[in-house]
């Protein structure tokens, strides 16, 4: 039997990758690790290509052009600042000890600041990053890019706007400090065994409290990323007056990006969702910091065909930084141009 699914830890390490053979061995530590089944491969594997929306009739093609805002400006990362960035997390992450650990942070988030800058960013397409699959390294930088864009929304300025990509970057720095049996289990975690990997959080400050030339913002935002504002998260339990505004920021942005990616233990929430999910957390995160966020995610890019409640399938032409939930779209049948966010005829429709 051929595994058709990577089988991937808590820290985002593969432990056993997909298209492996399933041997006794491998299906033994498998079922040690509390895994109660895979996936398998049936039959060959299709070649997979890019999907795009499908043309549309001329007289609907011209209307489509007529209506299309093009998005506002967004992260790009070329395939060898992709390649850079993954191979500098994963250096980072083998050996936090390093005397390089430092320069090699900050080379990553050069490449970082530098797409950011070369696009004038202002938006980030989350489906759009995909450094790589291994989940640790991709959710890395995926929380970094986003606090960093937040950041810009927010007003820091550009060395506050460097660092808290910094700081993003090395939030689950902690976890290479979790025992394996903790974080090689793909099962449920019991209360004494999720207990531990709170702790990460704190490992990944006392790595970081090692390194005099990074900034007090960076260490914090490590150490408080998991703190809410009415004082119920962890590791202190500290509430909305002593949690540094780098935790709050990477904070927003490490839960949607955790919401929207499958894991082993749980399937991803739609954009929609995570997004519905914040909005609704006001206690427990900053709700200037949600806005800078919402401001600055692109759920649905220009030219995404998307399915309406009332029916219809339709294609967006314009998005708003105001309302990321309810773009402009064109209905594919009727023709008809729904305003999701400001037409009041459309207040009962949402995208699916």
């Amino acid at each position: 039997m051929v595994i058709d699914q990577a089988i991937i830890d808590r820290a985002g390490r593969v432990l056993v990758a997909r298209k492996s053979v399933l041997d006794d061995y491998t299906i033994e530590a498998l079922k040690k690790m509390g895994v109660p089944g895979v996936y398998i491969r049936e039959g060959e594997e299709e070649a997979q290509e890019e999907e795009k929306p499908a043309p549309l009739p001329p007289a609907m093609q011209q209307k489509f052009e007529k209506e299309c805002v093009a998005d506002r400006s967004k992260v790009k990362l070329s395939e060898s600042v992709r390649k850079r960035v993954e191979e500098g997390i994963k250096y980072l992450y083998q050996d936090v000890g390093s005397p390089d650990f430092t320069d090699a942070t900050k080379t990553v988030t050069n490449d970082l600041m530098k797409a950011i800058d070369d696009n004038d960013a202002v938006a980030v397409d989350i489906s759009a990053l995909k450094v790589s699959d291994e989940y640790t390294f991709k959710h890395s930088v995926d929380v970094a890019t986003m606090s960093m864009i937040v950041a810009k929304r927010y007003g820091f300025n550009e060395k506050q706007v460097y660092e808290i990509g910094i700081s993003g970057l090395l939030h689950d720095i902690g976890k290479s400090q979790i025992p394996n049996e903790v974080l090689n289990k793909a099962g449920k975690l019991t209360d004494e065994e999720f207990a531990v990997m709170k702790q990460h959080s704190v490992f990944g400050y006392r790595i970081l409290s090692k390194k005099d030339d990074l900034s007090n913002d960076i260490k914090l935002g490590v150490l408080q990323h998991h703190e809410k504002l009415n004082g119920k998260g962890y590791p202190l339990g500290v509430a909305m007056p002593k949690i540094n505004i780098f935790a709050r920021v990477i904070s927003v942005a490490d839960i949607y990006d955790a919401l929207v990616t499958e894991r082993p233990y749980k399937k991803p929430f739609s954009p929609r969702d995570a997004v519905e999910m914040i909005m609704s957390m006001t206690s427990e995160l900053d709700v200037e910091v949600m806005r800078c966020f919402m401001e600055s995610v692109i759920l649905y890019p220009v030219g995404t065909d998307v399915a309406l409640s009332n029916g219809e399938n339709a294609r967006v032409v314009e998005n708003s930084p105001l309302t990321a939930l309810r773009p402009k779209v064109l209905g594919l049948t009727t023709g008809r141009v729904y305003d999701l966010a400001n037409d009041l005829g459309c207040a009962n429709i949402i995208i699916l």
